[in-house]
């Protein structure tokens, strides 16, 4: 028997944009459902376990060019690395790829218009931002974050949503909306007690695909072998809201080709074990030989495309190599969050050894590096110093310095998924609209459940963009049902329907 629940608003995650929607619209006068998953003590999925920088230069303003990055990015202009990869759909070539994926303009812009707002409002409810130190030593945007990462807003905003009346409900698995002649008007979920219908106006928040393994081949290939969720909220994102919203004929937006890969220790079983201390080395593959350009930019602006470059190396692995002189960057150590211990070697050749690399391979490789390093005249770890190598292929664009001065230290480095790209397409009112470009009545989505990215994730978005629109789906699901929508007998459509 399943048992029937009446609502305003049922969110599915808990999140930010959960948890952002949530406190919106009851904020509104609604009566809202949260459904989550996880149990109360792993709640918040990514969000618990992220720091949670957010690309402003203040609560009141986005960072400088924060729509001209975001359009340049979201717009779906092709990094050379992506649409020349073999490995990738053939058809990714510009000018078709760039014409025929774009996003909504009036969603950037609201985007930029409205974080600020978002931000502010998060502050009244308890949620602190400073300028806290990041994991980037060199870096191209600024960046604020909340007192606490992730966690202080999963917190913070719980205990927000709790105080205005907010019910939440734990190991429950949202499987089905359901519809009826107003349009999709609840949620058939299977929690503790078995199956139950909570109804209500739907906003969906319950992040992307990467913890579900046969959506992640289906999408990815085999590059999901080679990859992992960055935390342990990623693994419980299977991707249920995408599959329940394009049964009903939900339209996609965003690359279902790639997902924000981040660089970490394959090793650790931290969150977030990133290693971006590489600008200041060498990444040789399992053939003890560079495959690509370690330092064409900053690290913050770079690393994800660096990370997919790593991914497409044997076994998805390599390894960064550093000599004394580059652990004696000022601070390298805050770019390297992994819990395990480098791998040491007095020489060049005994790392490999220890590494299970070629050793001759390994030795020629670094030599000719070394040989093509510049005078260091110039030097600069700090900012991009044009320290390039000459006659190398691949070259180093800056931070040139031989390997020289053992001991040698390495570490392993494989691409992690932050979150997938491809996703439900939205409106600038966070509607879900379907194939034909229709906003499908009752029922919104926000966060990474939304597809928005198509070549490179734009750097300190994500958790902006999940409270922004969030805070936006919560308050329009609060005033459909304020206007009278009536809940219906819906029934949960099967999948394929």
């Amino acid at each position: 028997m399943t048992n029937t629940h009446t609502y305003d608003v049922v969110v599915v995650g808990g999140g930010v944009a959960g948890l952002s929607a949530a406190v919106s619209a009851a904020e509104s006068g609604a009566r809202v459902a949260l459904l989550e998953r996880s149990t109360a003590a792993e709640t918040g999925g990514n969000t618990r376990y992220t720091e949670a920088f957010l690309r402003m230069q203040s609560l009141d303003e986005v960072a400088d060019g924060f729509e001209e990055i975001l359009v340049d990015d979201f717009m779906g202009h092709p990094d050379p690395s992506i649409v020349n990869d073999a490995a990738l759909a053939p058809a990714r070539q510009e000018p078709l790829y760039r014409a025929t994926h774009t996003v909504n303009p009036d969603y950037v812009a609201t985007l930029a218009e409205q974080a600020p707002q978002a931000l502010r409002w998060m502050a009244g409810h308890g949620v602190r931002f400073d300028f806290v130190p990041t994991p980037f030593l060199t870096q191209s945007t600024t960046r604020m974050a909340p007192v606490g990462g992730g966690l202080a807003i999963v917190e913070t905003m719980g205990r927000a949503a709790r105080a205005l009346g907010v019910e939440f409900h734990f190991e429950t698995t949202a499987r089905r909306l359901t519809v009826s002649e107003a349009g999709v008007d609840g949620v058939l979920a299977q929690g503790p007690d078995g199956s139950a219908l909570f109804q209500g106006a739907v906003v969906l928040a319950c992040g992307g695909y990467q913890g579900n393994f046969e959506m992640m081949a289906r999408y990815h290939g085999d590059r999901a072998m080679t990859s992992r969720p960055v935390a342990r909220g990623g693994n419980y994102n299977k991707g249920d809201g995408l599959e329940m919203a394009l049964a009903l004929g939900a339209a996609t937006a965003g690359n279902f080709s790639l997902f924000h890969a981040e660089p970490v220790d394959p090793r650790s079983g931290e969150p977030e074990a990133a290693i971006f201390c590489f600008p200041y080395g060498v990444l040789l593959n399992k053939e003890g030989t560079r495959f690509v350009d370690e330092a064409r930019g900053t690290v913050d602006a770079w690393y994800e495309r660096t990370t997919r470059s790593i991914q497409a190396q044997t076994e998805g692995i390599a390894w960064v190599i550093l000599d004394q002189q580059g652990l004696a960057v000022p601070n390298i150590m805050a770019g390297v969050r992994t819990d395990i211990a480098p791998v040491t070697g007095a020489t060049i050749g005994e790392l490999a050894a220890r590494l299970g690399l070629p050793v001759g391979t390994t030795e020629a490789t670094v030599a000719a590096y070394n040989a093509a390093c510049p005078d260091p005249a110039g030097y600069d770890p700090l900012a991009p110093d044009g320290l390039a190598t000459t006659g190398l292929v691949p070259p180093k664009s800056n931070w040139s310095l031989p390997l020289e001065h053992g001991p040698y230290v390495a570490y392993p480095v494989m691409a992690a998924n932050v979150f997938t790209f491809g996703g439900l397409k939205t409106t600038a009112d966070a509607e879900v609209v379907d194939r034909d470009g229709r906003p499908m009545r009752g029922l919104y989505a926000a966060g990474e459940l939304t597809g928005l990215y198509y070549s490179n994730y734009t750097g300190s978005t994500s958790v902006l963009r999940g409270a922004t629109f969030g805070r936006i789906a919560g308050e329009r699901a609060a005033a459909l049902r304020a206007a009278g929508a009536s809940v219906g007998d819906g029934q949960p459509l099967e999948a394929g329907v």
